[in-house]
């Protein structure tokens, strides 16, 4: 890897997170590539310096890091084999993208045929963190070239926790922290619920909270965005099934009893199938 300069970077998947990270890592001058299968959002970035192409193969294309943030396991996986061909041997990958343990298994092996330093690092936090360069990043992966990558976690997020040598603690790490950020969002969304049903200004719920002990920036938005109705989504119904789904699943396989999270599940579940896949999480509330 050339260390006279910074490292030419490729960010495969410009979505609510992939697209402020493609950005914060050019505006730390780096030199990013940037492919999305929806091209339009790659390309929106054109203006503001990044280079967008229109194969994942033609993006990676002489980058020394690849960055993927994606929607699932299978997505990353399809979208590196058609990248496969224009690899440069020894280039660094790093995963954002939450894919659960049987997902991370299958690309650090994908990542070993093809001869990349593997790191998996998932991150806390959703649209406007990433926007912000807030994002805290879980990250796993060899010492030899953390020297390498954490200026580009510096450059995207606010903390970088090391979680382990191994590949797989930091997607462990990332499912025991989305079960909780899930429990958060369907206890103020029913909490706001019951009042409204029992006569009470949901309002007041809010009121009691903030300055308390379970006040929260995290609660104060959930709130105001389910008291102004406002879904726009930060992290969509849609992404919060997967995810809970992968949660439920983790937990099965170490054979624990999680309640809370099979409840979790279902609920994102009815308020998908009840056509609001692309809402904002908040719109629990609307279960």
């Amino acid at each position: 890897m050339n260390t006279d300069k910074k490292p030419t970077i490729a960010v495969l998947g410009t979505g609510l997170i992939g697209a402020p990270v493609a950005l914060n890592l050019h505006k730390q001058g780096f030199k990013v590539h940037a492919w999305n299968r929806t091209a339009a959002k790659a390309k929106a970035l054109v203006v503001d310096g990044v280079q967008a192409f229109d194969t994942p193969a033609n993006a990676v294309q002489g980058a020394d890091i690849i960055v993927t943030v994606l929607t699932d396991s299978e997505s990353v996986q399809g979208v590196m084999q058609e990248a496969a061909p224009a690899l440069k041997q020894g280039a660094i990958w790093v995963q954002l993208s939450t894919v659960g343990i049987e997902g991370i298994g299958t690309l650090a092996a994908l990542a070993e045929r093809h001869g990349l330093v593997f790191y998996d690092a998932p991150v806390q936090g959703t649209r406007q963190p990433a926007e912000l360069a807030q994002l805290i990043i879980l990250a796993s992966g060899p010492v030899e070239q953390r020297a390498v990558v954490q200026p580009v976690f510096d450059a995207i997020g606010k903390r970088t926790l090391w979680v382990s040598e191994q590949i797989g603690g930091s997607s462990r790490l990332k499912l025991a922290l989305n079960n909780w950020a899930f429990a958060l969002t369907h206890g103020l969304a029913e909490s706001i619920a019951i009042a409204k049903g029992l006569g009470i200004d949901p309002a007041l719920v809010v009121d009691v909270v903030t300055g308390g002990p379970m006040d929260s920036g995290y609660f104060q938005a959930k709130a105001a965005a389910i008291l102004a109705e406002n879904y726009t989504a930060s992290f969509s119904i849609a992404n919060a099934v997967k995810d809970a789904q992968l949660v439920v699943d983790a937990a099965a396989q170490a054979g624990l009893q999680v309640g809370v999270a099979q409840a979790s599940l279902r609920r994102f579940e009815r308020v998908q199938e009840a056509g609001h896949g692309d809402k904002d999480m908040a719109a629990s509330y609307l279960a």
